[in-house]
């Protein structure tokens, strides 16, 4: 290395002045300035030349950006070389004046029981190392470059210009040997750090191209297993290499390769060579070398693993909050999920939002191939939509797993400020035999995980080691066969052995296995190309489970193959057992410090009215009723009803806007932080939704409902206007049934029927209310509500302890319908309380349940109940409040909660009298609603008899009115009801009409056909061009007909209808129901 190299301060150094710019000879100091001036020029060239081309300035400094990156990168990582170098070089006096570190980063001088410090063979490695340059070199010049050259025609002139492995030698920082666990093997543990001033030059002068090395860094721990131990000489069957964990690199690039320090390159290119070494020397991948014959190097290189770790991934508490708003003054939340690592196994959970203490409760299995010395690493991020956030992370190591059988602990967050982790390990051992198989496989059914795939009852090995004779390809040429082994829906493949028909894998692969009685192994032997098929084996795994220590090791006969095609395997099937009979999914808390109210051992010092484990009485002071806060049930729902829009802007014009089209829209309405989204209708200025929206709100100032229109397209939706209402507003008028004008727009309007719906407890209005609604049809399939159910719950009593012993974190969960609603997490007590208040929207309260289900931590059951809303609507006030006994639990196990329905009184449902009432005053009459607006026209609703007419044959539902813009009449049919039945089966109703006079029958439409509906929804829209004028001097002649085929006996007709069209206000539009006139004799 240069003098410039070296720190100030060393001893024994003499600073070396550079010479003296005169005293270079007078060609070199020209040389000098004519490369200085070179450099200048290059450097003011693409300035030129952009100006010459006319380019942007922004590529100018797009370059100068990307300059600027690399030369930065460049120079950190020279600089962490260079102090790497002085690093080994000066390891005591370094030691010695700072401050010890930790024991990984301690130098191997430093002796420790366990790691033996290796200064003889890092001197043996400094003496060696020119002699090994030497040796590196002539393989790469005389071996490896031929090679490359021969492979393509491009590198044909490809040469190593330079290698230099530098003055640097590889150091073993420490050496820890293993003899405990097999007598015919010795394993170690190297402790390689090497930061050397490697100088490696490649070019291909046919392309004028230059590349290279120049230092690298590399750390990590090699383990190296000499086995088997033999009793000849060399004494070692076999060397097997590999790192535990991916290596640390740092490379150097020089020549062509500088792009490669390119900021968002140079962590590509570093990533993309620690690929290629994991996929040799990192586990579960080994390098073997055999020093004898006759070995089973596949058994060697991927032998049996040392177990399975089952772990349970649980839950988190005390996380770093990321998600801040204005720069960290208001705290926020974090979305976090975890990363878990074992060797190149690698799993990532789901992630919770806005969570500081998330449940994942998810399961991984992973298999253990060397303990000790593998880790568990699992990293915390917050999920974010460019680059995620460190929450912290924690190691685990596997040998601490295999000795304790079963771990489940809460484990502290490394780097970060706060934050632990709850895991439960649990380590599986390998049996060779199947007698527990059945009990394993009951065991995994009774566990309950997030995971799709089911926990695993076995593992299996597979090796494949060779074939005989596969069938040759076409033109008898030699195939490059590969294999593909299948078990269930995990596929593998062994590498290609190319140009033979008696290949040799020595590949090993394992396999999960769900259920070994119900699976079979399916061997493909294919050509490289995956195309030609060269024979084929199914074993069932019943097979192995018959056969002694579950193993099979022979040949077997390939099918759809040549007679004389066989395949050698080695089948290793092992059952996992685990000792501990504990439930995995019942984890035990994380102890919590003590603090204010709290005794020793974290459990609440607050009195527990009885003994452990909730065996004696309840205490008579205990209150019999619940005490919610005064704003409880204070909450009210409103009802929202879009029923149309008219005169959207046409957004889907053609050929630049020359040609008028159509718009696809729908509606967004956003309320108290609830996005409800109507249905798209195509190609429709006027659609007609009919949807129906409910949603339960706290009546504050200042809330708004907004209204936004799109017309949906392919790319991005177009706006079609907004609009925003005051909820106050709507409280105060309770009814509203309006069309309100679109803003920002030039045209539309939008047809709303809102309503606050009064919250009565008047258990006969509930009957009248269900009547109504059971005759309400809606586009989007929503059953209006009938009530509204308010759950209070306030504390319990009695709980069972844990199984562990200790108390439990109680929490609540309140299920209705498939909506579920969690309380808070109570510190550990028997007797927990919560004081939370939660409200569902109710259909029938006659037909539902909903039900509270206690448990620790959301894992272990501690009882539940499911209760009947029956029970409510037989109290007095629909009001019901006590303690109820738990299912699941202790005898004397409760719950205090109070459950309180509603009814939602609608005013569009009418009142009638009670059968009863009718008979006593001998009239059957109505009596009118409390409210009725005149524009509804409820006198004519379904519920009622429609006295005034006799021949009334049902409704129809009709908007009549006229574009200005457009110039068109528009007829718009919604909907009939009450229609009379043409037969036993009701009938199939459709809606013809003509407007006279009319000879010809131009203006003759029909809609479609409704099969057996006695109320059916039609929705469409019929156009007509015609003048205002004109239009008024029409008659719309209707009729609502029953479709019946040519030879039958039903009535056809069903009612008419007769409207002259000067009587409407055309120009305003009018949607109103019209009586149908029936048939008459």
């Amino acid at each position: 290395m240069p003098t410039a190299d070296a720190e100030p301060g060393m001893s024994g150094g003499t600073a070396i002045s550079a010479p003296a710019l005169p005293s270079q000879p007078p060609g070199e100091r020209a040389l000098s300035v004519l490369w200085s001036f070179a450099k200048c020029l290059a450097a003011l060239l693409p300035v030129y030349l952009a100006g010459y081309y006319g380019f942007s300035i922004s590529v100018v400094l797009f370059g100068l950006m990307i300059y600027m990156g690399w030369k930065h990168s460049r120079l950190e990582k020279v600089m962490r070389l260079k102090s790497a170098m002085y690093l080994l070089e000066n390891e005591r006096v370094f030691t010695t004046e700072k401050a010890f570190r930790a024991k990984g980063d301690l130098p191997p001088w430093v002796n420790f029981p366990d790691v033996e410090k290796t200064e003889w063979l890092n001197k043996i490695l400094q003496q060696a190392w020119p002699f090994i340059g030497q040796y590196l070199e002539k393989l790469l010049v005389e071996t490896i470059a031929p090679a490359i050259r021969a492979s393509s025609i491009h590198l044909q002139t490809l040469s190593f210009t330079k290698v230099n492995i530098g003055e640097k030698a590889l150091k073993v920082v420490g050496v820890k040997a293993h003899t405990e666990h097999d007598k015919r093997q010795v394993m170690l543990d190297l402790y390689l750090s090497y930061a050397g001033d490697v100088e490696i030059n490649v070019e291909i002068k046919k392309y004028f191209c230059k590349a290279g090395v120049k230092g690298v860094q590399l750390h990590g721990k090699l383990r190296v297993i000499l086995e088997p131990l033999i009793g000849d000489i060399p004494l070692v069957g076999a060397i097997t290499m590999f790192f535990i964990r991916r290596p640390k690199l740092d490379i150097n690039w020089t020549g062509l390769t500088n792009l490669l320090d390119i900021p968002g390159l140079n962590a590509m290119s570093d990533t993309m060579i620690m690929d290629a070494i994991a996929s040799h020397l990192v586990l579960p991948n080994r390098l073997t070398v055999p020093l004898v014959a006759n070995l089973h190097v596949a058994q060697l290189r991927s032998p049996l693993p040392r177990g399975v770790v089952r772990i349970h991934l649980l839950e988190a508490e005390d996380l770093m909050a990321k998600d801040t708003v204005i720069k960290g003054i208001i705290d926020g939340k974090s979305d976090p999920y975890a990363v878990l690592r074992v060797g190149t196994q690698i799993f990532t959970s789901h992630h919770v939002d806005s969570n500081l203490n998330p449940q994942w409760r998810e399961m991984y299995e992973v298999i253990v191939h060397e303990v000790p010395g593998q880790e568990l690493e699992v990293e915390v991020f917050d999920k974010d939509p460019d680059q995620d956030d460190f929450l912290g992370r924690v190691k685990v190591d596997l040998d601490i797993v295999r000795k304790a059988r079963v771990v489940d602990d809460w484990f502290n967050l490394r780097d970060v400020p706060s934050g632990n982790v709850h895991l439960r390990l649990e380590w599986l051992s390998l049996l060779s035999s199947a007698d527990r198989l059945s009990e394993v496989t009951q065991k995994n059914q009774n566990l309950t995980n997030k995971m799709t795939d089911p926990p695993s009852s076995a593992i299996i090995a597979i090796y494949l080691d060779q074939a005989y004779q596969l069938p040759m390809r076409k033109g008898n040429k030699d195939p490059s066969p590969m294999v593909q082994i299948s078990i269930q829906d995990a596929t593998k493949e062994s590498k290609t052995c190319y140009g033979t028909n008696s290949p040799v894998w020595e590949d090993a692969f394992t396999f999960f296995i769900q259920d070994p009685r119900k699976q079979d192994i399916d061997i493909q032997v294919k050509d490289d190309d995956r195309a030609l098929s060269l024979g084929s084996l199914t074993i069932p795994l019943t097979r192995i489970l018959a056969s002694p220590e579950l193993t099979m090791d022979q040949w077997f006969q390939l099918e759809n193959s040549g007679s004389a095609s066989r395949i050698y395997v080695k089948i290793v099937l092992r059952v996992l057992w685990l000792n501990d009979d504990a439930t995995p999914t019942t984890p035990s808390p994380r102890p919590s410090a003590p603090g204010p109210g709290m005794g020793q051992g974290g459990i609440t010092s607050e009195l527990n009215p009885i003994g452990p484990g909730g065996l004696g009485k309840p205490q008579p002071s205990r209150p019999q009723h619940t005490t919610p806060d005064p704003e409880f049930a204070t909450e009210g729902v409103l009802r929202i009803h879009l029923v149309e829009a008219q005169n959207l802007i046409a957004k889907d014009n053609f050929m630049g806007g020359m040609v008028k089209g159509k718009s696809d829209p729908y509606v967004k309405i956003r309320v108290a932080g609830i996005t409800f989204r109507s249905h798209t209708i195509k190609e429709n200025l006027n659609p007609m939704w009919n949807e129906l929206y409910e949603v339960i709100l706290t009546q504050l100032p200042g809330q708004e409902i907004q209204f936004e229109l799109f017309d949906k397209d392919i790319d991005q939706d177009d706006f079609l206007g907004r609009f925003k209402l005051n909820l106050r507003d709507i409280i105060s008028a309770q009814f509203s049934d309006t069309w309100y004008t679109l803003n920002d727009v030039k045209s539309g309007r939008v047809h709303l029927v809102l309503e606050w719906l009064p919250r009565v407890s008047d258990l006969p209005r509930l009957e009248q209310i269900l009547q109504y609604q059971s005759q309400q049809v809606y586009h989007n399939k929503v059953v209006p509500s009938s009530a509204v159910l308010f759950v209070y719950v306030e504390r319990a009593h009695g709980l069972p302890l844990k199984k562990s012993g200790k108390e439990p974190k109680v929490g609540a969960e309140i299920t209705f319908k498939g909506v579920s609603h969690r309380t808070k997490i109570c510190e550990r007590s028997t007797s927990p309380r919560w004081d939370e208040a939660f409200h569902f929207l109710v259909r029938d309260p006659g037909d539902e349940t909903f039900t509270v289900k206690l448990s620790h931590s959301w894992g272990q059951a501690l009882g539940s109940i499911t209760l009947p809303l029956k029970e409510v609507l037989f109290e007095p006030g629909l009001v019901l409040d006590r303690w109820f006994n738990l299912d699941g639990a202790l005898p004397e196990s409760q719950i205090l909660m109070r459950a309180m329905l509603k009814v939602l009184d609608t005013q569009l449902a009418v009142c009638r009298r009670a059968p009863g009432d009718a008979a006593n005053d001998g009239s059957g009459e109505e009596v009118l609603p409390r409210w009725v607006p005149s524009h509804l026209d409820l006198r004519h609703r379904s519920g009622l008899a429609m006295a005034d007419n006799a021949n009334s044959a049902g409704q129809v539902k009709l908007t009549i009115g006229y574009s200005m813009e457009e110039n068109r009449l528009y007829i718009t049919v919604h909907s009939c009801r009450a229609l009379q039945a043409c037969s036993k089966d009701g009938a199939d109703p459709y809606v013809s009409f003509i407007l006279l006079p009319d000879k010809k029958a131009t203006t003759k439409r029909r809609t479609a056909t409704k099969k057996r509906d006695l109320n059916p929804e039609f929705s469409e829209r019929f156009d007509f061009d015609f003048s205002l004028e004109e239009s008024m001097q029409r008659r719309l002649d209707l009729s609502v007909k029953n479709s019946v085929s040519f030879m039958s006996r039903e009535r056809e007709l069903i009612g008419k209808l007769q409207l002259d069209l000067d009587q409407i206000d055309l120009k305003t539009g009018v949607t109103q129901w019209y009586d149908l006139v029936a048939e008459t004799n």
